[in-house]
């Protein structure tokens, strides 16, 4: 059974004071989460009161007054999860996804199917905090190819796709259990996609030793970048596909503060790959004392 959950409070600060305007979930998305196709209201319908044209799944884009996090009031379901992640970006998933977005096939091929050149930055970053071969478990890195220090330290990627990882990594365990004896815990280009963020990082909190570092970071979104700490940009968020969640770093910062988390740097960093452009916000941080 599919039970549509919506949110009532900002996912990061858990403030109420939120705005609210209609957007549409993307159809690839409503697919394979709902199983919504979009449907053509013709004449042929016999419907009095609704306009003839093409009908999408309709929700909010929400965004918080208090710390200005942008979110779609869906919510998804473990299950929910689980259908629209089967497979990320392998064959089924790329040839059922080009068939709703044309051109995805080919843009995947030259955006994704490679180590994105950004790492090297976020190495850069990290490496001062840490041992010269760290052990780092990835939460959330898919088949572990743009794992910060791959082929530098032992990595281990815990993911819910089940896709094979690359060499130089091996699957973690699904049992995670209590903290181990990691350097750093990864959570890269994730929490944009999580229906509940602060429950990630609750369940990532339980692998935290004293000693851990954990490393978070997710897009700084164009329209977030445009409109800094503007609280005006439900209106502007007409569609929402993968990226359920636009953060702010103050949003991330209450995020890490509300799980028992302390601060310990926080950076912005470029990417250009050549196809596409943009920026990622990252932080770091460790149990509170």
């Amino acid at each position: 059974m599919r039970i549509l959950q919506l949110a009532e409070e900002c996912i990061c600060c858990g403030s109420r004071d939120l705005a609210a305007s209609p957007a549409v979930l993307m159809p690839f998305v409503a697919k394979r989460v709902l199983g919504h196709d979009p449907v053509e209201i013709t004449e042929s319908w016999g419907l009095r009161d609704l306009r003839q044209g093409t009908a999408y799944t309709v929700c909010n884009s929400l965004q918080c007054r208090k710390c200005c996090t942008l979110f779609l009031d869906y919510r998804f379901t473990d299950g929910q999860m689980a259908a629209l992640y089967a497979g990320y970006r392998d064959a089924t998933y790329t040839r059922q996804r080009d068939q709703y977005e044309a051109g995805y096939a080919a843009t995947m091929a030259q955006d994704y199917a490679h180590r994105h050149a950004y790492i090297a930055g976020v190495e850069a970053w990290l490496a001062p905090h840490l041992p010269e071969r760290p052990r780092v478990l990835d939460w959330g890195g898919g088949d572990g190819a743009n794992t910060p220090f791959l082929g530098k330290g032992t990595i281990m990627v815990h993911d819910i796709s089940g896709v094979p990882v690359v060499a130089g990594a091996v699957r973690a365990t699904p049992d995670l259990a209590g903290p181990r004896d990691y350097d750093l815990i990864t959570c890269c280009q994730v929490l944009e996609h999580a229906p509940s963020p602060s429950g990630l990082v609750e369940d990532i909190f339980e692998q935290l030793s004293a000693r851990t570092l954990l490393y978070m970071e997710v897009p700084h979104e164009q329209l977030m970048r445009e409109h800094p700490g503007s609280v005006e940009l439900a209106g502007r968020k007409r569609h929402w596909h993968e990226h359920v969640n636009f953060f702010t770093e103050a949003g991330l910062r209450h995020l890490i503060d509300r799980a028992g988390l302390q601060l310990v740097d926080v950076h912005y960093l470029p990417i250009d790959n050549g196809v596409r452009t943009g920026e990622v916000i990252g932080l770091l941080a460790r149990r509170a004392a």
